[in-house]
């Protein structure tokens, strides 16, 4: 964010001066024929309007608007990209008007600006709600133009090149949005280059103490590791010689946090991640890759279930190259990645590859191809009113779909990872999944929930009039299943909540000698708007919900009565009723410390299923029968839940009570599994840590195998503060993979 204009001093003149000399030739190396007057004139008028004005690192903020153009003068974008890239900020930062910038530099820069531009922070009251709406916007921007978001991504790689510079908790967020959101975005366009850097950079702020830990593994191994790929370089070339194959041959070590994800997802160690060490062979034509492929399975053996075929079949971002996996006679594993330049070309740098404009169109099918899914997530997205939930089927979209299956008649379908057969029949049609009653897998009849594996034939077997089931949300797993189960079950589930409200108040008006009818439309609608709701229909639904109270509607429905029907019941926190339901339905004493928005009669529990405590973010979510139910915000069944809006409603921690330390009270039982080596001490370590924190520790249990250790810990936590401030502490001691947190105490 720009500072106070102060006077620019000469020297950063001819620090600005010298990048821009670099942009202008590095753009007319990349696109001799591309007009150079609109970047000088966007030049002008940025170094104008920035004038004077700082990043957090002391530099001249048109240092960043530079850095990004130059990104983008690398991708090879064109000088309307490069303009609007120097421009970015102009609007957001300065005095500037869109209305400036159009008249200035014409449509299609504004357009681009316009996009790239956050929306107005006073519109919307939490960081989270501005965040999912900034994103949303640059969704829609980019189906029209997609240069918005490589000027995005652009932007925030530049950003993360420089986060150092700003607080903690400003670094953290930061980099957890571009691990979330934006570099799952740039590997869904297939640009493989700035994925890997933007997840690095963050990897190194969201989880230090685990990026250290990685650092210094590969480190370790880095020496051996690149004495062993040279030689293997050296043997592939003769070989691909001698096969008459003209090819490129490099190699790599993987990625610091591709690695990390590993580590965590199969419980393995450094030593055993078969492609920490991986060769790239660059070719001239497909048949060379296949012929370079069987030259290499002549040398050494492949690892069964580790050849891919992405030429054949390429993935969803139309990457494309051959892989398999080795083993020398020495015993080392590595990975071969063969593809021809082109394609090499295309999995680095993606849709900015091939993203030529003529007079601001783009030329390219394969491109277009690429952008079909985003596409679709913006017409699947229409009817999502709630920007958080747009944000969560937004990140479910982004990862990487790696199932492909196949109809009876051998057409392909790609879906997400641990897909089911649900997410295969709406995949096929949105009818053909609302009627789904089985399937066959490969001439098998499965259950709905089996998850499905490449190469599977899916035969979905349907029954007219048969309805979808919410419990299919708990295994359907991609965004077109999930939202079409959702908008079903939330125009059923509404029709069924309206009939009870209307019945509930007919109930309650007889009490006073009333009829719902003689209640007009208008009337209900005035209530309906009393409650923050859009109309009567929505007031019905709230009370069939059970969110608002038949008798407190009545009251306000009929002045007559409203003095015999008290507006706001008092709490009865120690009612023998309140005490009953606790004990029924598991409600611990400290439910106090939470609090619903706005009302202060309705009993709140913690729900089991993610256990959420204090300095959490909270959902509550009103069950029939049980009051509110508070989950975490990252509960998987949030997800499940939350689709019915209406029963959603606005919960917080309430101040935490002053007590005694280590009194027992107002903490948490929170359970947490630490994955470590079995090594003598080790259980000794984990202790001394956590009772160094004056923490309380309620059960300890242990399994070992193969010299690693899994040890189940339940200890008392305050807050989440505390909580964290254990796990980072764990973390730190020698031998330790991973801390979870378990929901399920």
């Amino acid at each position: 964010m720009a500072t106070n204009p102060q006077p620019a001093s000469q020297k950063e003149l001819k620090l600005l001066t010298g990048k821009f000399q670099q942009l202008l030739a590095k753009v007319a190396e990349n696109r001799p024929s591309d007009d150079l007057e609109i970047i000088r004139k966007a030049y002008d008028f940025s170094l104008k309007h920035h004038q004077g004005q700082t990043r957090a690192s002391g530099e001249p903020y048109l240092i960043h608007p530079l850095e990004v153009s130059l990104v983008l003068a690398d991708m090879k974008l064109d000088s309307t990209a490069i303009a609007a890239g120097l421009l970015h900020d102009a609007i957001e930062d300065t005095g500037v008007t869109h209305e400036d910038v159009r008249r200035e530099f014409g449509e299609q820069v504004v357009h681009i600006v316009e996009g790239v531009t956050k929306i107005d922070k006073i519109n919307l009251a939490s960081r989270e709600e501005r965040q999912a709406e900034n994103v949303r916007k640059m969704v829609l921007a980019m189906v029209d133009d997609i240069r918005v978001v490589l000027i995005k991504l652009a932007d925030r790689l530049h950003n993360m090149r420089t986060l150092k510079h700003l607080p903690e908790e400003r670094r953290q967020q930061v980099a957890k949005e571009t691990l979330e959101i934006y570099a799952p975005l740039a590997h869904r366009l297939g640009m493989g280059k700035v994925r890997g850097e933007l997840e690095d950079l963050s990897f190194r702020y969201v989880d230090p103490i685990g990026y250290d830990q990685v650092r210094k593994e590969v480190e370790s191994h880095r020496k051996a590791g690149e004495s062993f790929l040279a030689k293997a370089v050296k043997i592939l070339q003769q070989k691909l010689k001698e096969n008459g194959v003209e090819a490129k041959v490099e190699s790599r070590i993987k990625r610091l946090y591709s690695i990390h994800q590993k580590l965590l997802r199969q419980r393995i160690t450094v030593d055993q991640v078969y492609d920490l060490l991986a060769v790239r062979i660059i070719t001239k034509s497909v048949k060379d890759c296949y012929t370079a492929l069987g030259a290499i399975h002549q040398m050494w053996r492949p690892l069964p279930g580790r050849i891919k075929d992405f030429i054949a079949m390429p993935r969803p971002n139309l990457y494309q190259s051959l892989h398999t996996t080795v083993i020398t006679e020495d015993g080392h594993q590595f990975e071969v990645q063969i593809r021809t330049e082109e394609m090499h070309k295309m999995a680095e740098e993606g849709i900015a590859a091939h993203w030529k404009y003529k007079d601001g169109t783009p030329v390219s099918a394969k491109d277009e191809q690429r952008l079909a899914w985003l596409r679709q997530v913006v017409e699947w997205q229409q009817d999502v009113k709630d920007p958080n939930e747009f944000l969560s089927t937004l990140k479910v979209d982004l990862y990487p779909e790696e199932v492909y299956c196949f109809t009876p008649m051998g057409k392909v379908v790609i879906l997400p990872r641990d897909a089911s057969a649900i997410d295969f029949a709406y995949a096929i049609h949105t009818e053909i999944g609302h009627t789904c009653i089985g399937a066959k897998v490969n001439g098998r009849i499965v259950p709905l929930r089996n998850k499905l594996r490449n190469g599977d034939v899916v035969e979905i077997m349907t029954q007219p009039g048969h309805n979808p089931s919410r419990d299919w949300l708990g295994f359907a797993k991609s965004t077109r299943a999930r939202n079409k189960i959702r908008h079903w079950l939330n125009i059923h589930q509404r029709e069924r909540a309206i009939e009870i409200g209307k019945k509930l108040l007919e109930k309650q008006a007889r009490k006073y000698r009333l009829a719902l009818k003689d209640f007009n439309e208008k009337t209900m609608e005035t209530i309906a708007k009393e409650y923050g709701l859009g109309g009567g229909q929505d007031l019905l639904a709230g009370i069939g919900y059970g969110k608002y109270s038949a008798r407190q509607v009545l009251a306000k429905l009929s002045p007559e009565i409203s003095e015999q029907v008290p507006n706001e019941e008092p709490a009865k926190t120690g009612s023998t009723i309140g005490t009953v339901i606790r004990r029924v339905f598991g409600q611990s004493a400290d439910t106090g410390a939470i609090k619903v928005k706005g009302y202060n009669d309705l009993l709140v529990y913690r729900a089991r299923c993610c256990n959420p405590i204090r300095g959490e973010a909270i959902v509550g979510y009103v069950t029939r029968g049980k009051g509110v139910a508070v989950h975490a915000v990252s509960c998987p069944n949030v997800n499940n839940l939350m689709y019915e809006a209406d029963r959603r409603i606005g919960v917080e921690w309430a101040k935490a009570p002053k007590m005694a330390k280590n009194d027992g009270r107002g903490t948490y039982p929170v359970k947490l599994t630490v994955f470590c080596d079995d090594r003598p001490a080790m259980l000794k370590q984990l202790t001394a840590v956590i009772s160094d924190d004056n923490t309380n520790i309620r059960n300890i249990e242990a399994r070992t195998a193969d010299s690693q250790a899994t040890i189940d810990i339940v200890i008392d936590i305050e807050d989440v503060k505390h909580l964290e401030r254990v796990i980072s502490g764990l973390r730190k001691i020698p031998g330790i993979h991973d801390v979870q947190r378990l929901n399920k105490v």
